[in-house]
């Protein structure tokens, strides 16, 4: 299926006036009901896609005879009365897509789908609390059964989001137009479904579970890991995996503090904890929701294209939201920053930019990006980049020395930052090229170096990925790049280069370039991209070590339901 392409900006003035003496290009506008509609020109058909306008009054609906040219400014067609007088009635034509409740009912079952496979093939917490139960407990007694509807769901739910994005660009082409909101409305029906699911893809809200219990119990996660603190029969440690039971935490301060609250709330129930940390990353998306689309309009772009390829993407759904991820958080805090900074005030910004560094400490890259644009806005000498960098470094000094110092944490999470470098990622660019080395150098007979490689071509990686950010902010500065795609491709630089990468990883760069010039350019591969990473990473947060078996079967099994559903919408599809 070809990437729809949603690259057309929005309009950049107002539309010229209009009247019946008037022959100018015909431009869109919006009706009361935010419907896009199609002007219309003297001696032209109506579009199909507009909406007609009645006539201007009762003075004129009771005139002998129409006008033909008025019949068409105005959206209307002649029709004979009982007299065998000529009459104007307006033609109707529909308000929103005729695929657009089949597309959204399709992803919606895909969601239910997930939402009930993840009862037994998601990344579930020991001991299960759903096992022994009549119903709910079915679909955990085989596992290859519930991976499958998970895998059909999933497919439903990109394929989905594949039509809805063919859809948006035909209404931006000028044809069927979708209703206001029909977007932010499909995307969150889709997410209510795995809201109340056990979490799908990642283990690592237990991990934050058992941190914030640490920090709750006067310890230092910075220190200590949940099997050391807590035990590894505390029963927010036993859902950890095991790589990770003995390692501390490498999130911020102001993360650690949040969750504190949760544990505070929410004791050692595992899915009360759950539950509360879906709802911290609720309020991320919330922030990118709000940020997203007006940084869009900031650059010219269509806010539903953003919306569509920023917030409705599968990995966000699947991972920021379904997976429990702080990634979520530290997202939308950096672009909320972003915004308020580049709109109203650039040092409340950096505040606001710092506290999510402080969930995660990429989002202070935004600072940089935000600091050049400041900078050219007072002339982009270098006393203005000295001067605005000192700024905003006492502006990032203080809100990271406050957090730490009322928080009781600490600056101890700047020497576990390496924490996850403790596994092999194969999507790192700079960890395959180390293991390709050691590997040939074990061909070679010079024996198995691969530790040493490893660590030379990851600090290769790092200070390539640098020197790309380090052009990209001066090209921001000079003008060259807007800061919203400077910050999307630095961060892709850091992400692709890093040691670690994982899934969800790649939405630190994918986000905000949905909102910027570069999305014109690489918007096919990132829709490609993010429709086959979805589709990749298994629904059980886990390795299939001694069963590998049962991921094949599931998939081929979870191929044969996809086709019933793909079978009944056959003639329904976005065309």
């Amino acid at each position: 299926m070809a990437a729809p392409d949603l690259s057309t900006p929005q309009d950049a003035g107002p539309s010229p006036a209009r009247g019946t003496g008037s022959a100018g290009p015909a431009t869109r506008s919006a009706d009361s009901a935010g419907t896009p509609v199609p002007d219309s020109v003297p001696g032209a058909t109506p579009d199909t896609g507009s909406e007609a306008r009645p006539d201007a009054g009762a003075d004129q609906a009771s005139e002998a005879e129409s006008d033909p040219v008025r019949d068409k400014v105005s959206g209307t067609a002649p029709e004979t009365g009982s007299a065998g007088t000529p009459t104007s009635t307006p033609i109707s034509t529909p308000r929103n897509h005729p695929s657009a409740s089949t597309v959204r009912r399709f992803g919606m079952t895909g969601a239910l789908l997930m939402a009930v496979g993840a009862l037994g093939a998601g990344a579930l917490p020991v001991p299960n609390p759903l096992f022994g139960t009549r119903l709910l407990g079915l679909p955990s007694r085989n596992a290859t059964v519930s991976i499958a509807i998970t895998y059909a769901g999933m497919a439903m739910v990109v394929l989905g989001w594949l039509w809805l994005g063919r859809m948006l660009k035909r209404d931006q082409n000028g044809g069927t137009p979708l209703a206001k909101g029909f977007i932010t409305r499909t995307m969150t029906l889709w997410a209510l479904p795995l809201f109340v699911a056990p979490p799908l893809f990642s283990k690592d809200v237990y991990s934050y579970l058992a941190q914030s219990a640490i920090a709750a119990r006067g310890l230092d996660p910075y220190l200590l890991g949940p099997a050391d603190a807590l035990g590894i029969d505390d029963p927010l440690t036993r859902s950890i995996p095991t790589v990770w039971r003995p390692t501390p935490a490498p999130y911020g301060p102001l993360f650690l503090w949040l969750g504190k609250w949760i544990t505070a709330l929410t004791g050692n129930d595992v899915v009360l904890g759950i539950f509360a940390h879906r709802l911290l990353a609720l309020c991320g998306l919330g922030l990118i929701v709000w940020a997203l689309p007006r940084l869009a309009k900031r650059l010219d772009l269509d806010p539903r294209s953003a919306l569509w390829l920023g917030v409705g993407n599968p990995l966000v759904l699947f991972h920021l939201f379904s997976g429990v991820h702080n990634e979520a958080l530290m997202l939308g805090l950096m672009l909320a920053g972003l915004e308020v900074g580049l709109a109203r005030s650039w040092l409340l910004g950096s505040v606001i930019i710092t506290l999510g560094a402080d969930i995660k400490i990429p989002a202070a890259l935004a600072l940089g990006f935000l600091g050049m644009w400041v900078a050219r806005q007072r002339g982009g000498r270098p006393f203005d980049v000295i001067k605005v960098g000192a700024a905003m470094a006492v502006v990032f000094g203080t809100v990271m020395g406050a957090i730490a110092y009322g928080t009781g944490l600490g600056f101890g999470w700047i020497n576990t930052l390496d924490i996850p470098t403790l596994i092999r990622s194969w999507v790192s660019v700079s960890t395959d090229l180390g293991v390709i080395g050691g590997q040939l150098g074990v061909l070679a007979g010079l024996g198995d170096h691969t530790t040493q490689v490893l660590t030379l071509t990851r600090a290769l990686g790092g200070l390539v990925a640098a020197a790309i950010c380090v052009w990209l902010l001066f090209g921001t500065l000079r003008g060259r790049i807007d800061p919203v795609t400077g910050l999307g491709c630095g961060l892709g630089a850091v992400v692709l280069l890093s040691p670690t990468v994982h899934p969800w990883y790649l939405l630190w760069a994918a986000i905000p370039l949905a909102a910027s010039t570069a999305r014109i350019r690489y918007r096919r591969l990132s829709v490609a991209g993010s429709a086959i990473v979805a589709l990749l990473v298994p629904p059980t947060g886990a390795d299939f070590s001694f069963r590998p078996y049962q991921l094949p079967m599931a998939i081929v099994a979870g191929a044969v339901i996809l086709f019933v559903p793909l079978w009944l919408v056959r003639h329904k599809i976005p065309r």
